[in-house]
């Protein structure tokens, strides 16, 4: 678990909890719980997504994925332990039991059917076929977009923030996730193992659907700085208080790894 959690990696996440958090006035202390949370359960799907049984990768975070490192049995069961530890971490957290249930609600929901593991059963299904850029978007919203949503949210719910501040933030969490993802994908397509720290190349080996399979590596950018663009028009009320928030859409338009 400690391998799968603590090593390198961008904790965009947890970053993402303090960011939204801290924009809308919350104690950074109340933040902690969900911001360990949110990255527990990240970690936890990564390592189930890189089993035989799912992408069968052997390269995670610049270093052997948990099933090669240790045995297959040994990965399945550090990932169910990091999910249970997730929400036993946002049991014991701050904040009355109105809140943590709104908190231990979101992370479930984005972690769930309709979310994640959602998003991952498209994901297999589609595997070897072509999607629409529809369907494409849809798996995306759910299996990487959801958590992303999730963690801004439970940022925000620490502070108490009101409809209209969630709705706004869901839109930025909306273009973020999508945008992280079609970065990926262009960096699948332009970069290598040793950059990225995973398997470069993989959804073409595999016959996956991608937005420069679809769009080009052009239209993917143009994609890309469009979503850029809703962010910071989600952001703009906020003022200078989502500086953060902006600075990490930034991050995943610009990344290389």
């Amino acid at each position: 678990m400690r391998y799968a959690v603590l090593g390198e990696g961008k904790r965009m996440r947890p970053q993402l909890v303090y960011a939204a958090g801290v924009a809308c006035g919350a104690n950074e202390g109340a933040l902690d719980a969900p911001a360990v949370a949110v990255e527990l359960v990240h970690a936890y799907s990564l390592v189930h997504d890189d089993l035989p049984a799912m992408d069968d990768d052997a390269l995670r975070r610049g270093r052997a994925t948990v099933h090669v490192a240790f045995d297959e049995a040994t990965a399945i069961l550090a990932g169910d332990a990091l999910q249970a530890l997730a929400f036993e971490t946002l049991v014991e957290g701050d904040g009355d039991a109105a809140l943590r249930i709104a908190l231990i609600a979101t992370l479930a929901s984005a972690s769930g059917t309709s979310g994640m593991c959602g998003g991952q059963a498209l994901d297999l299904a589609a595997t070897g076929g072509v999607q629409t850029l529809i369907e494409l978007e849809r798996m995306h919203a759910l299996k990487t977009g959801a958590l992303i949503r999730a963690a801004v949210r439970m940022g925000a719910l620490c502070a108490r923030a009101d409809d209209a501040m969630l709705q706004r933030l869901d839109n930025y969490a909306g273009a973020l996730g999508l945008a992280f993802q079609i970065r990926d994908d262009i960096l699948d397509v332009e970069s290598d193992s040793v950059s990225l720290g995973k398997t470069a190349g993989k959804d073409a080996a595999q016959s996956k659907s991608t937005y420069p399979a679809l769009l080009g590596v052009d239209g993917s950018r143009k994609l890309l700085d469009e979503l850029g663009e809703a962010m910071r028009d989600a952001l703009a009320p906020m003022g200078s208080a989502g500086d953060e928030l902006l600075a990490l859409g930034e991050m995943a338009v610009l990344r290389n790894r």
